[in-house]
This record gives structure tokens, C-alpha cells and sequence, in this order.
């Protein structure tokens, strides 16, 4: 059997035995949560709370304050005790954190909501996923209620539920398909009344064979049909995903909707079901705490802004001087910690702990030439050009080779055999652009 994929790509370990078969566990409240103001793409949210003021759990304590930006809700019953800087490890910034302790168990400020979801207008549900704060929940933490604005000119046609989970180690998206079928099933009849698109597809990677038959089964009759998608890296990346499906292409530059595509996470999925059947704002997530360096690798359910250092105590470290590397997110994209004294993201699906017996040091080599980059770059670029035109700041050169499209996955690093870190110039050039650009007006 034949399974969908791109052009390109990398086959690193999947690792992902060590937290596949570990069901989701909810953990215990945290006593204080930390939460950044800009705990999305966009803008930052703008604090409506002051030091001193009790605050319900789902309670909206920063307001949206762009077109590209996202309401914050405390994810505690309990009080504001300050509004503070503190190092944002994605941005390498100091962003403005909402400190709240609690003092109770949850006294829950809902939204409204409704079992028959129908009951509410197309604008309705977006409009109250808008105030959910909902963003990606795969890492990228694009406001969701943006995507269901369609511009005018263009139309939805196709909703694709992005199930691959293709970063090694990561297995959260998994389990909720197993654990919350039924609830992310809800959710995506719901994106398609919101929408107006008459068909859904689940694209899932192969190696989760046991999700794949329960959604078979589960949407037997719907108009939600199983894609079932080779298990390879970045397979999960939104444009290679839309390919895989649906054989377009999204234009260099441009958004699925341009190509009539909507696509959102499984787990985002079900975190719109949670607002709109029980009225939840996004204030917990699941992620998997996994990686060699921890002793109990596992899935939980967790409050957004509990610092990693806490929710680490639950899976247990192994011995310190072991530890190479802590990472937000998987070891192909994932984010680097300088610290595990960081709150966590509403886009953190994982913390993988890794261990220097899995990294050994590397000496990198001056590029051979080999194009080995350029066989698996899933958007078709020439990886050895861009890092050397970035090098040397020849950033004109760099955009018309492509530098803008590169979605930093990594493939070019991982098979690189002179060890040279490609895809970590890239993201040093195109912040670099980005700069040059505002500056520029």
C-alpha cells in the first residue's frame, strides 16, 4: 500500500516508543502560573488585570491587540501578584509575564456555550473561538480564530486536520486521538459548519497505526475522511502536509488560502470543541515530557504557564551532568532552554530532555559540495547557496534564492555531513531581514 508524501525530506529515530502507550494524566494545579503576554504569533496581548485583583479560572486577563493576536485567560483561581519582565526563550526578548498565584481550586469564568453547536451562527462560533484565545496548538500559535476569517476573493474549499506529529520523541497528538476521539470528531464538525467547507481529511503518519484505525472507525459515515500519510520528517509542516493531500502547491509567499486550504492541528481541534460544547478558554494543553534524559517519559495534561522546571518533577531527570540539551518542542525544531526556570507556551507540545550519549559532540567541516541538503530541502531550495550568500550578508542574493520560504525544519542540518548547522543561520538571516525591513518602514 501506497502512502502520501512530498518531495524531499529525513528519516531521523522516532523514539517514539518511549511515550506512545502512556495514557494522558492530568497533573495537580501549579501553585503560581507565569504567563507571557505574547503567548502567540502577533502582537502581544495587552494586560487588563492589575497587581492585587482575584481572578477566576478562564477569566480574560490580556486583551488582543492586533489583527494577529490572541486574548490571554488565567489559567488559575487566584490573584495577580505582579506584572513583570522575564526572559522569552523563542524571541531571545524580555516579554511582559502575568504572575498569578492561586488560592483556591478552580472557580471556573466559562463562555457561552452549547451542546448543539449548531445553535450558534458561523460568526458566533468564530467570534467565541476569538475570545477562547485558541491559537496552533503544533508549535506555530497562529491566532485560530484568523484562519475561519476567510479574506474576500478567496474560498475555503478543503479543512485538513494536521495529525502527522512528525518530530521523533513527540507523542501527545497521538494520544488524543486516542483518548478524545469523539471530542476532536465534534471539533472538526464544528470548523466545518464554521467554515462552510463540506469535507475534512485527517492526514496521519503511518507509524501511528492504532490512531488510524480508531478514527476509521469512529468517522465511518461522516464526511471526514483518514489520509494516511508516510512517516517521514517534515511530513507534519503545513505546506508538505496541503501536498501530500491534495497534490497543490502553496505558492511561494503565500497561505493555504490562497489554494482554498484551512488546515489546524488535532489537538487545536479539540481545544475548539472545549470552548464551544463547555465554554473553556485556552488555559491547559497536553504535551509529552520525554527525551533519554528523563526517567518516566509520559503524556499530561497541564496549565499553560507552568514553569518546565515543575513540570519536570513529574517524569523525573536522570543524572544532570548527563543532560546535553532541554528543548521546548521536539529535537528537529525545537527550542533550545538557557534555563528550566521558564514558564511554558500555549504552542508547547513537549519538552524533550537529551542526553550528550545521544549528542555527542560533533566537529563541524567546511561544505563539500555533496547536495545532499539540496535532495531533502521539502521546498526545493539550494541550502549550501543560502548559508553561504547569509555568511556573508548578501541577504539581496539570499530572498532571491528562496530565504523567506525556508520553514526551518532542519533536514539540511540533520543529513549535513560536515555537521554544519544550516537551518540555525537561516533563522539568524531571515530575523536579520525582518529587522532591516522595519527599519526601513
Amino acid at each position: 500500500m501506497g502512502f502520501l508524501t512530498f518531495r524531499g525530506g529525513v528519516h531521523p529515530s522516532e523514539k517514539k516508543e518511549m511515550s506512545q502507550d502512556q495514557e494522558i494524566k492530568v497533573l495537580k494545579l501549579p501553585d503560581t502560573v507565569y504567563m507571557y503576554t505574547s503567548n502567540h504569533l502577533g502582537a502581544p496581548a495587552k494586560p487588563i488585570v492589575e497587581v492585587g485583583e482575584k481572578v477566576k479560572t478562564g477569566q480574560k486577563i490580556a486583551e488582543a491587540s492586533g489583527f494577529i493576536s490572541a486574548n490571554l485567560h488565567s489559567p488559575l483561581t487566584g490573584e495577580i501578584v505582579s506584572i513583570e519582565k522575564m526572559v522569552n526563550a523563542a524571541s531571545g526578548r524580555k516579554d511582559d509575564v502575568i504572575v498569578i498565584k492561586k488560592t483556591s481550586e478552580d472557580d471556573w469564568q466559562l463562555l457561552p456555550h452549547n451542546d448543539d453547536f449548531t445553535k450558534f451562527t458561523s460568526e458566533e462560533i468564530i467570534n467565541n473561538i476569538k475570545e477562547a484565545g485558541i491559537v496552533g496548538l503544533g508549535g506555530a500559535m497562529f491566532p485560530s480564530h484568523v484562519k475561519l476569517m476567510i479574506p474576500k476573493g478567496k474560498k475555503a474549499e478543503t479543512l485538513i486536520i494536521n495529525a502527522a506529529e512528525c518530530e521523533p520523541y513527540i507523542t501527545i497528538d497521538e494520544r488524543m486521538m486516542l483518548e478524545k476521539t469523539d471530542e476532536i470528531i465534534k471539533g472538526i464538525e464544528i470548523l466545518l459548519y464554521a467554515s462552510g467547507i463540506e469535507k475534512a481529511y485527517i492526514g496521519i503518519e503511518e507509524n501511528k497505526s492504532k490512531a488510524i484505525k480508531t478514527m476509521i472507525e469512529k468517522t465511518n459515515g461522516k464526511n471526514i475522511e483518514i489520509k494516511t500519510l508516510k512517516t517521514k520528517y517534515p511530513q507534519g509542516a503545513e505546506k508538505q502536509l496541503i501536498n501530500a493531500i491534495t497534490s497543490k502547491e502553496v505558492p511561494s509567499g503565500g497561505l493555504p488560502i490562497d489554494i482554498g486550504v484551512i488546515v489546524f492541528n488535532v489537538s487545536t481541534t479539540y481545544a475548539i470543541y472545549d470552548a464551544i460544547i463547555n465554554g473553556k478558554p485556552l488555559v491547559e494543553r497536553g504535551a509529552s515530557l520525554t527525551g533519554e534524559g528523563v526517567k518516566k517519559p509520559g503524556n499530561f495534561l497541564y496549565r499553560i504557564g507552568t514553569k518546565v522546571n515543575e513540570l519536570l518533577e513529574n517524569v523525573g531527570l536522570i543524572d544532570e551532568e548527563n543532560i546535553d540539551r532541554i528543548l521546548y518542542g521536539g529535537p528537529m525544531m525545537g527550542i533550545p532552554l538557557p534555563n528550566i526556570e521558564l514558564p511554558t507556551f500555549k504552542g508547547n507540545n513537549a519538552i524533550t530532555v537529551l542526553t550528550k550519549d545521544i549528542l555527542p559532540k560533533r566537529e563541524d567541516f567546511p561544505c563539500i559540495r555533496c547536495s545532499s541538503c539540496v535532495s531533502v530541502c521539502p521546498i526545493g531550495l539550494q541550502p549550501y547557496l543560502l548559508k553561504k550568500y547569509s555568511d556573508t550578508r548578501n541577504y539581496d542574493t539570499a530572498l532571491e534564492n528562496g530565504l523567506m520560504d525556508c520553514i526551518e525544519c532542519g533536514s539540511c542540518s540533520f543529513i549535513c555531513p560536515s555537521n554544519i548547522e544550516l537551518a540555525k543561520s537561516f533563522k539568524t538571516a531571515k530575523k536579520v531581514v525582518r529587522a532591516m525591513k522595519q527599519r526601513r518602514g
